[in-house]
């Protein structure tokens, strides 16, 4: 497999450095003044939203497909699921390309889905990242409230954020009633398991066509 890195930033660089030691070829890598559009089997793109969006006509045309950690690009989706499925591009995108989180996903829906019938509970959800983070709440924490709110949890799920020091990620869901209270929490230790997440998930969608999420990828990792 050769991958095309687009963001070169903490992400960007830790892709490459986890390529390199399970043995993939990085064909070029993109970021601002650096030019590398080099033919690729996959693209992974942790770009900027505005970037992304500047950048997905070049993958529509070179029929790239593409991974997509990028966060913020809400407002672009319908134009961008359109145009990769009039291409027929494979695309899987994600808030969060850890395995962990996104099995913790699952667990949250779950959790969820048997809450629904315990009106008792309210339930929040608080995430802490480092001070240099932009976005709040983060995209993984929306992720879980919409994992959550899809399988059927639709009480009111409060969301808080905390930005801090270098702290690379928690993320807690909670349900409180007046008996007890129950917390579930995925902390990240750095951010190789993002990136390594993301390397799984650009060698199980070459070949593929179609817009996924990880965890379609971990429920099909063996198809």
């Amino acid at each position: 497999m050769t991958i095309l890195i687009v963001g070169y930033g903490k992400m960007g660089r830790m892709i490459d450095q986890l390529a390199a030691e399970q043995g993939i070829t990085v064909a070029g890598r993109v970021d601002e003044g650096r030019d590398e559009w080099a033919p690729a089997d996959v693209a992974i793109d942790f770009s900027v939203a505005s970037a992304l969006a500047a950048n997905f006509p070049k993958y529509v045309a070179r029929r790239l497909p593409v991974v997509i950690g990028t966060t913020g690009w809400t407002e672009h989706a319908g134009a961008l699921k359109a145009a990769a499925a009039g291409a027929g591009l494979g695309v899987v995108a994600s808030a969060n390309f850890s395995i962990g989180v996104n099995i913790f996903q699952m667990v949250a829906a779950e959790a969820a889905r048997l809450m629904q019938a315990q009106p008792q509970y309210g339930a929040w959800l608080h995430e802490a990242h480092h001070a240099a983070k932009r976005d709040a709440p983060s995209g993984t924490a929306l992720m879980l409230r919409d994992a959550m709110v899809t399988a059927g949890f639709d009480r009111p799920i409060d969301i808080s954020s905390t930005r801090a020091g270098t702290i690379p990620g928690v993320h807690t869901i909670g349900f409180d009633a007046a008996s007890d209270t129950i917390e579930l929490t995925h902390t990240a230790r750095d951010r190789r398991g993002f990136a390594a997440g993301a390397l799984v998930a650009a060698g199980w969608l070459v070949g593929r066509t179609g817009w996924y999420s990880m965890t379609d990828v971990l429920r099909n990792a063996d198809r």
